[in-house]
Parts: structure tokens; sequence; C-alpha cells
């Protein structure tokens, strides 16, 4: 079908649309298309920003009935671009902006085109908090159906884990709820089976308190980092679980706050998060700061977590080069340090890192088959992430987090955080579910036979 048969098409078939419709001749299609990764250089035929579910489920309806490309996009952060699609149908959410928090029953209702930063503002007014990620900007829609990791997942668990329920449209435009009671197969399935099932167009999540917190960096010369690592993989998984820190290769920011004389130092770091007692946070963090050499910098403070979770979004805005890889990992051996040590000093650019994010704590008190997340068994989710604002550095830090990598690889469980991959082919998605494919593929078989939602880390229906 031609872009303008299509539009034609969807006009006249999506009827009562109250979105917005963008194609290649509006003049605002270049930046309607834009997504967070510069990397991704795709042309939908159409992008429809929806403005409620009926017009979710309008899209949906149509695209199945034309067999066209859909792509689904909520705060567009996916690195491997697949929040959008060569054309096709791009399904925009950013119109689904409700946010609802009931400060008795510690809960909140939110729209599926939310991003973190809007929720957390919202439930902060409140001394509340969702387990999330680490930058506000990212959507709440791909980070929760991912499973979700961030600063509070020691304590409380990933995000999938304080999913109460969500709305789903389905490939046949129905509308249903998916919770323990209702549709749980669904429910099953979307607490960290991706946008295999349907569009979620509104989440409930259970809210924790969450007041001031101490926050911030600690960094240490780079050519510590095999000391720092060896010293952090004892401690971490023995710290309470009140202690959130994830370890990090990166180069310190030309901004303030951090010194003018540390801009653009290679270093290596935990950023810390501790939600307790303020005046306990000192003595949770002393058993590693003794451990090891004297750090270029510890700077932690108390601060609202809002302040924490957006911290790094003027390190990462949307629109530079990213390329990204990820693996599951339950121990970090000798052998593992050493090479860290090896690639943390070779990053190739100021904004490039790698995270190792703690695992443990809560996400281990959820059974491996209670959830589609299937790794409940390992310590740290790690990312490889090449980053830069330069095209002409796309394949140099590509190069780079593809050997990092691949030489990190043997030391993993085999699989990784769907978020956090590339597009790296079935039978990598199948390492990443691990002993819950089957039954995500025979859940996929109910909801979308003909998968219509396939541009995403696919599950393929059984059967097929």
């Amino acid at each position: 079908m031609s872009t303008d048969t299509l539009l034609r098409s969807a006009r006249t078939e999506i009827q009562g649309f109250k979105g917005q419709f963008t194609s290649p001749e509006d003049a605002s299609y270049e930046e309607a298309r834009a997504v967070y990764n510069a990397m991704i250089d795709r042309r939908p035929a159409l992008i429809a920003r929806a403005a409620d579910p009926l017009d979710v489920a309008a899209v949906v309806s149509f695209a199945g009935a034309h067999d066209l490309l859909l792509a689904v996009r909520g705060g567009a952060h996916n690195g491997a671009g697949l929040g959008t699609v060569d054309d096709g149908i791009v399904l925009d959410l950013g119109g689904l902006k409700s946010i609802e928090v009931d400060p008795g029953n510690r809960t909140v209702r939110v729209g599926g085109g939310c991003t973190w930063g809007e929720v957390d503002a919202a439930t902060g007014e409140h001394g509340l908090a969702c387990p999330s990620g680490i930058i506000s900007t990212t959507g709440v829609g791909g980070l929760t159906l991912g499973g979700g990791l961030g600063h509070l997942t020691r304590k409380y668990g990933l995000t999938i884990d304080n999913l109460l329920e969500a709305d789903v449209v389905l490939a046949s435009g129905e509308s249903v709820r998916a919770s323990a009671s209702e549709n749980p197969d669904l429910f099953w399935a979307i607490r960290g089976g991706g946008g295999n099932f349907g569009v979620v167009t509104s989440f409930l999540f259970r809210l924790h308190e969450v007041g001031t917190i101490v926050g911030g960096p600690t960094f240490w010369p780079i050519e510590d980092s095999a000391e720092v690592l060896r010293a952090y993989r004892e401690f971490l998984p023995a710290a309470p679980r009140e202690l959130n820190g994830f370890f990090a290769f990166t180069s310190v920011p030309p901004a303030p706050p951090f010194p003018e004389e540390l801009h653009l130092r290679k270093v290596c770091g935990v950023v810390w998060c501790y939600n307790g007692p303020t005046e306990d946070a000192a003595e949770a963090m002393a058993p590693l700061l003794e451990a090891t050499p004297e750090p270029v910098l510890h700077g932690v403070g108390e601060m609202p977590l809002p302040a924490l979770q957006g911290a790094f979004d003027p390190v990462y805005p949307a629109g530079d080069q990213w390329y990204w890889r990820a693996d599951f990992v339950r121990e970090i051996p000798d052998a593992a340090v050493d090479l860290h040590a090896k690639f943390g000093a070779e990053m190739p650019t100021w904004q490039s890192t790698m995270h190792l994010y703690p695992l443990d704590g809560a996400v281990h008190d959820v059974g491996a088959s209670d959830t589609a997340w299937a790794y409940r068994d390992v310590n740290w989710g790690s990312v490889f992430a090449g980053v830069d604002k330069d095209p002409a550095n796309a394949e140099k830090i590509k190069r780079w987090t593809v050997d990092y990598f691949e030489a990190l690889h043997p030391y993993s469980a085999g699989g990784a955080y769907v978020n956090m991959m590339m597009d790296e082919g079935q039978e990598r998605v199948r390492a990443s579910y691990g002993p819950n494919y089957d039954r995500l593929s025979q859940v996929k078989a109910t909801y979308d036979p003909r998968n219509l939602f396939r541009i995403n880390q696919n599950i393929l229906p059984a059967g097929t």
C-alpha cells in the first residue's frame, strides 16, 4: 500500500480518531519520526499519535486488517529502534498522559504514554515511588513490559513486581484488563515479555514510601578499577537491601556539579541510592570505601528520589548515537574483572559506559516462573553502551561495545535484559527468556496468533 493510499484509507476507516496523523508530506514529519537513538533512521509511512485507548484500538484494528507493519512507541528510548519502522505505521502513545495517585492505597494509575519523570513528580508529592529505571525521560510502557530495573530494585524488586494490573488492547482490537484475577495468563506474560501481546494503555502500580534518599556517585581512578570491582562484587550482595549501588565505567561529565579538574577523566564508580534512615547511609557504604583505594570523588548527599532519577538526563539527551549490548551475570570471576578493567580503560568516547545493575535482594524473592522474567537467580544485569553525539563515531562506538560484550559473554548467565538489547536475532530472544519462552509462545498464540506485534524482541506464536 502506498503512503498516499495508506493515509487516505486510515482517515476513511479509522472513524472518530481524535489524535493526529503525520505522514512524510507533513512539515512536522522529521520531528515526529525521530527517536531517542539517533543511530536509528527509519521512515514510517504513517505516524498515528493516539489521544485515548479508543484511538489505540482503532489503529491496531486498521493495521491488522491490512497486514501492515506496526510499531508501538511510548518514550521512544528503545536502543534497537523498535518503536519505529520503515514503511509501516508507528502508533505513538504520547497522548495517553493520565496519572492518578491514590496515596491511601499507595497505588498509581498511569497512562501508556507517560515517562517515568512525570510519574516520579506526581508520586513524589506524596512521598511515594514505584521502582523504575535511571533516566527520567524513559517511557513507562517500554521499561515496564521488559521488566524494569533501577535505583530501588534491591529493596522493592523489578517494576513488573509492582504491577497490579494493566489495560491492554489486543491484536483483535479488543480491550481487556490483565491482572492476577483477570486474564492471568496475559498478566503473567506482560510482566517481562515486552510488547508482544498487545498495547498497554494504562498501568496500575503499587507504590512504596520513599522520602529523602542518600545518593550520588563515588569515583575512583580508572587505574584502580580491577581492585574496586573485586571489592564491589563481594560487598554489594551482602549489603542491606536499602542500599542500591550500580558499578560503572564512565567519564566525569564536563559540567557542574563536578569539579573542573575531573572533567572528562575516565573513572570507575558506584552510583548509590540509599533508601533508609539517612543517618545510616554512611555506615552502609563504609565497607566498600574502606576496602578500596582513595576515591577521587565521593559525591553523595541527601536528595529527593526524582533528583537522582533525573541526574543522567543532561548527560544522555535524545539525539545521541547509541549502540547497546547486555547480559545477565551470576558471578564476576577474576578473569572477568580483568577484562572489564581492560575495556573500561578503552572507552572510545566520554559518553560511552558500562553498568552492572544489582539484581539480587527483592528480585530473588520472586520465583523464576512467577513472571515472564526467568533470570531470578542472577546478581547483576550488565549493559555495554557506546554513545556519542557525532555520527562519524558510530562505527567506533559499535566496535567497542561488541568487542566488550563478546569478551565478557562467556562469563554470563546466557540471556539478557531485553530492554538493553539491539536487534540480535531469535536465538538471543529465546536465551533471554530461558525456560519461560515456550509458555510465552503459547500465550502469544492465544492473543496474537498472526504476530501483528512483531516489531519488538519477538516471541513467535506457538506452531509457527
